[in-house]
């Protein structure tokens, strides 16, 4: 099942949650960039290259977004792999 009964999502729903706010997130910045770059063109007349240079950063903060959101799932899988192990200090010093 996608839902479980003990009121946390399933690994199936939380993978598409998180597949989700990636691509949320990548778009969203993108968007922003832009929309400001445009506005400020607009406004102080310098067509076309606040846009450029605010869509540039947008996309730079999308992909930096993103990378530190795979790196939180990567950590967080390492994470549950460490403690499933049973490895703690056990062992001879």
């Amino acid at each position: 099942m996608l839902f479980s009964n003990q009121g946390k999502p399933s690994g199936a729903m939380e993978l598409l949650s998180t597949a989700g706010t990636i691509g949320l997130q990548l778009v969203c910045a993108t968007f922003i960039g832009l929309a400001m770059g445009y506005f400020l063109d607009k406004w102080l007349g310098t067509s076309p290259w606040l846009l450029i240079v605010f869509l540039l950063l947008g996309i730079v903060a999308g992909f930096r977004d993103v990378f530190l959101e795979a790196k939180r799932i990567q950590n967080k899988s390492e994470g549950d792999k460490g403690a499933g192990t049973g490895s703690g200090d056990s062992g001879p010093k």
